[in-house]
């Protein structure tokens, strides 16, 4: 089966099979797949823990269990060796709601679009490109999410949060 996945008037570089559940795709030099059994969970652990600002400190247990229960998750991988380069994931309901959350690629694999490819496949992706409101929080990365079509909120008074971000 192939869908269109990717911004609007995307080249046909944005049609993706998919293969079961998952999706899987090349960028370049690199894959993309939205297959969590793949996911080396060492190298994302690694990053979180001491280079995601919003992140640092998280247990490898914690992070085992977001990516467990999270909606979708998508990894790049360097196709010359097969290592993890790369990482976003969503929590979601698969209908209504998904936060995109824990993106992140290695520093010396950015400037290759893979931030954008990564979080354009998981809003695209068939099981949550419907849900009335997909969110995120970010704190210097606008201009990358501005290009999939994020904005700031219309109401942010009518959000509240309880706990630390």
């Amino acid at each position: 089966m192939i869908i269109a996945l990717g911004p609007r008037g995307a080249s046909a570089s944005s049609f993706l099979r998919v293969t079961g559940r998952f999706i899987e795709t090349r960028h370049g030099d690199y894959e993309l797949s939205t297959d969590p059994a793949r996911v080396d969970i060492a190298t994302v652990h690694a990053y979180l823990s001491t280079d995601g600002y919003w992140s640092v400190g998280r247990s490898r247990e914690v992070v085992e269990r977001s990516i467990a229960n999270s909606g979708l998750v998508c990894a790049a991988y360097a196709i010359s060796s097969g290592e993890l380069v790369g990482f976003g994931r969503m929590v979601t309901d698969l209908a209504t709601f998904a936060w995109l959350c824990d993106v992140f690629v290695l520093p010396e694999h950015q400037r290759h679009g893979l931030g954008v490819a990564i979080v354009t496949m998981l809003v695209d992706h068939p099981a949550v490109s419907g849900a009335k409101r997909q969110l995120l929080a970010t704190r210097d990365a606008h201009e990358l999410y501005r290009r999939v079509g994020f904005t700031a909120m219309d109401e942010p008074e009518k959000w509240m949060e309880r706990g630390s971000v």
